[in-house]
């Protein structure tokens, strides 16, 4: 002990011994009096012993109270049913819930999330993860009461349980439920970010393009998707919007460019000159018979911008005038001579105007650059009719290896042994 905590000590006892002498001198010099009288009740007496007495009387009550706290607690603690357990009974319960969830543990999620989401007054989370459990167990009536209880506990939460459900649906397979069920709360809750968001998935997987065209101002006013994100999504609609179009031509007698025509028309400026979107036309327009058309479209579309997409499509299209298809995909060899893409186009140009031997040259030098199944196919096709089967063969079944390895992993049985 130091010095300076012996004096502290020191100093303490004497002010205690202090007290304590001034308190005894005060008992002695001036016991006071104390007179209380009520009807026929007296009580009198010095006033440091009423003083004594009602210290002693405070003494007393404090040692009950904290006698029967102890009791209640411990009462608390080994009754199964007290309100304490209960609340630790619940809280263990959504911490062991939540944990079942993210490990995968689906029945026993489901117990112990139904068990916290009653013993808690925001139940609203373990009611979204009890209902995902069940939706994994395939107990689909069961997720759904879960939601519709979570909506009767918390009615201020009606979107985020609507959204779970959707999502929930839409994993089911039940995208016209799903649809239905974002088309309310959309109602609800105009250009709502999370429910423009959902509605687009669900418009996609059921393949409604034209209903999403139409939400793309609102797609974009809200900011539902980043803009990389719209702008692809954007061109995917467009382009199948166009092969919706080209379908609906194909039974359309002489009107059969009619719903293509008015696609087109109706596709923004800015995606006219996108080469895929373009691509995606001349597809179509190649397919309802409209040769010259998609050549034209092709043409005028490289002339802005150089696309091996748009250079292959070119050489599968038969213009008005073959020789000057051909010249003018020549014309792009020069600053692009090393594009297989465009050396394939360029071969089966040759083989429209009937210059085998340009075609034969086109092809081989397409294979220098990059082995693909067309052009391999195509020369081997070429060699065929040219006389040279023994090349021909190979180059066919080099065209299969590489097909071949294109497709998935399969299983496959035993080779037959001859």
């Amino acid at each position: 002990m130091t010095v300076r905590t012996r004096v502290r000590v020191l100093l303490i006892i004497l002010a205690i011994a202090a007290v304590i002498g001034g308190l005894v001198w005060a008992f002695s010099e001036h016991a006071g009096y104390v007179l209380i009288a009520f009807k026929g009740f007296r009580y009198e007496s010095s006033l440091w012993a009423f003083l004594a007495v009602l210290a002693v009387l405070w003494l007393v009550i404090y040692l009950v109270r904290l006698v029967l706290r102890l009791v209640f607690v411990s009462g608390g603690v080994v009754n199964p049913w007290s309100r304490r357990n209960r609340r630790r009974r619940a809280q263990l319960a959504s911490e062991q819930g939540l944990l079942d969830l993210a490990e995968g543990h689906w029945a026993r999620a489901l117990r112990h999330l139904k068990r916290a989401a009653e013993n808690d007054t925001q139940p609203l989370l373990y009611y979204l993860g009890a209902a995902r459990a069940a939706q994994k167990l395939g107990e689909y009536d069961e997720s759904d009461a879960l939601l519709e209880r979570a909506l009767e506990r918390q009615p201020q939460a009606e979107l985020a349980i609507a959204l779970a459900h959707a999502e929930l649906q839409r994993d089911r397979g039940q995208l016209t439920q799903a649809l239905s069920t974002l088309q309310v709360m959309r109602d609800r809750y105009p250009n709502h970010h999370q429910v423009l968001r959902q509605l687009q998935f669900v418009l996609q997987e059921r393949g409604d393009w034209s209903v999403l065209l139409g939400m793309l101002p609102e797609l974009r006013k809200s900011k539902a998707l980043p803009e990389d994100e719209l702008l692809d999504l954007e061109r995917r609609a467009w382009n199948a919007r166009l092969a919706e179009a080209g379908s609906e031509g194909l039974n359309g007698g002489e009107a059969a460019l009619q719903p293509l025509s008015q696609a087109w028309q109706q596709l923004p400026s800015g995606l006219r000159h996108d080469a895929g979107v373009v691509a995606a036309y001349a597809e179509q327009l190649r397919r309802l018979g409209a040769q010259e058309e998609a050549e034209q479209v092709l043409r005028k579309a490289l002339k802005q911008q150089y696309d091996s997409r748009l250079v292959t499509l070119y050489g599968l299209v038969r213009g008005s005038d073959p020789t000057r298809q051909l010249q003018t995909a020549e014309g792009w060899l020069q600053d692009h001579p090393q594009d297989a893409e465009l050396l394939l186009a360029l071969g089966r140009l040759s083989l429209q105007n009937q210059l085998w031997g340009k075609a034969r040259e086109y092809f081989e030098s397409s294979l220098s650059f990059a082995r693909s199944p067309q052009a391999c196919a195509e020369l081997a096709r070429l060699l065929a009719q040219l006389g040279e089967t023994s090349r021909s063969n190979q180059l066919f079944q080099e065209g299969l290896g590489l097909l071949d390895q294109q497709l998935p992993s399969l299983p496959q049985p035993e080779p037959v042994r001859a």
